[in-house]
């Protein structure tokens, strides 16, 4: 009833089925990981129209309106009182005196209520920092769309890491089912042969410790095929209970020789990665010198005012507002700075000579890397090739000693033996053949050709 209910629910949802490459292109649409990076590729072009913004004409509007509640004092020589003192001394007013001395007259200019409004135009006619910065924020376009390169190839290796555990798990528990199969015949059999007294209470026990012992290996290799499943579907980006095939299959072919093509350090994503770094770090150094030079500007302003008594006088449009316009050219020349830019430069010129060194530690890195993995590789091959003959020849004394029991001439103990020894012999061929699968996989991304 279970397994009708578990059919149902599986007809019930889509069954999605994969090749590798299936599996891969279907990751590199829609594995969070990736679908992040190309938003920051996006994110990317935007600040690279932004820079281009700062280039482009200015133009802003703005309205005042304020009331002056308290007007300020300015203070002008006093002009006032010489003038009256001298009319009077003429009409013989007061008696002649010395002139008193001239003071400061304060003085309130201004109006209780004011407003403008203005619209002011300005353009950038030359600044070098303009120029360096919207080339760098092409080459950090340009660094963006790489680290979407190698997001794209650390989930590919994941896949197919992820893949290739799945194979091998159903492979394991095939082999598993029938090693169960086998082992509950025997039982069987060794049940009725001690019934009819041909064979031994012990052979029977021994048999069902044997029994016992796969039917736990079973359960076992159900769980882990669906762990591993569930663990692929998450790099895919599907639910982790989405039921999903593989249509890929094992076998030694994976492993044929490839023709060997001459690794170039320019295939890894990390060594063009830290060329547009360098790139970035020499145009950090160019933006610090081009602020040497000076900056030029256009600049424009028009706009009216109004001074007014009463507040409403402001917002009738039949006042009279008067007319003001400006226009003029700026220009900013740097002199002296107390030599920051230069010691800024000196960080710059080192930070490159660390970008250097850092080109020589991963030519070293990825030389290593590529010798290491191949020879992981061929030993992982070679090993895998043994233990695949070993199980072979396992199974073949399995049988050969269990026919040799039925027909009466071997021992219960022996078929115990052999079949443990078979059983061992698949155990260790699954590690083998997982290790080399994921060696190759290693391989291929030292070389720079996972994708």
């Amino acid at each position: 009833m279970l397994a009708g209910f578990f059919v149902l629910t599986l007809q019930a949802q889509e069954i999605k089925r994969f090749s590798l490459q299936q599996a891969i292109a279907y990751a590199l649409e829609h594995n969070p990981a990736v679908v992040n990076a190309k938003l920051a590729e996006d994110m990317a072009d935007g600040r690279v129209s932004e820079n281009i913004a700062t280039g482009m004409p200015q133009l802003n509007a703005g309205i005042d309106i304020a009331n002056n509640f308290e007007l300020p004092t300015s203070f002008i020589p006093d002009f006032v009182s010489p003038a009256v003192y001298g009319v009077l001394f003429q009409e013989n007013v007061i008696a002649p005196k010395p002139l008193p001395e001239a003071e400061v007259f304060p003085a309130q200019f201004g109006t209780a209520f004011s407003g403008s409004a203005t619209i002011s135009l300005s353009q950038m006619i030359f600044n070098g920092s303009f120029f360096v910065g919207l080339e760098g924020a092409k080459t950090y376009r340009e660094l963006s769309g790489k680290e979407l390169v190698k997001t794209q190839i650390d989930v590919a290796e994941m896949v197919s890491k992820s893949y290739y555990s799945v194979l091998v798990s159903q492979y394991r528990l095939q082999l598993v089912q029938t090693n169960y199969n086998r082992l509950d015949s025997l039982l069987n059999e060794t049940s009725e042969m001690y019934q009819s007294g041909f064979a031994e209470k012990i052979d029977v026990s021994r048999s069902k410790v044997q029994y016992n012992n796969i039917k736990v290996e079973l359960e076992n290799a159900e769980r882990l095929l669906a762990m591993t499943k569930a663990n692929l579907n998450f790099h895919l980006g599907l639910p982790v209970t989405d039921y999903i095939e593989l249509t890929d299959k094992l076998s030694m072919d994976m492993f044929a020789d490839e023709p060997v093509e001459p690794f170039e350090y320019t295939n890894r994503i990390e060594y063009s990665i830290l060329q547009t770094n360098q790139q970035l770090a020499f145009l950090d150094k160019k933006l610090n010198n081009v602020k040497y030079l000076p900056s030029l500007d256009l600049y424009a302003t028009i706009g009216a005012n109004l001074g007014t008594g009463v507040a409403s006088n402001i917002f009738d449009i039949t006042n009279e507002w008067y007319n003001f316009g400006l226009i003029g050219v700026r220009m900013k020349i740097p002199i002296f700075d107390g030599l920051q830019k230069h010691y800024i430069n000196q960080q710059k010129k080192l930070k490159l000579e660390q970008i250097e060194q850092n080109f020589d530690q991963l030519e070293r890195s990825m030389d290593l890397e590529v010798r290491d993995t191949k020879v992981q590789l061929d030993n992982a091959v070679a090993k895998l090739k043994v233990l695949d003959e070993n199980m072979r020849i396992s199974e073949e004394v399995y049988k050969v000693t269990k026919e040799k029991y039925q027909e009466g001439i071997g021992s219960n103990l022996e078929v115990i033996n052999a079949d443990a020894d078979f059983k061992e012999a698949q155990s260790n061929y699954f590690i083998a053949l997982y290790n080399a699968l994921i060696a190759k996989v290693n391989y291929k991304k030292a070389l720079g050709k996972l994708l």
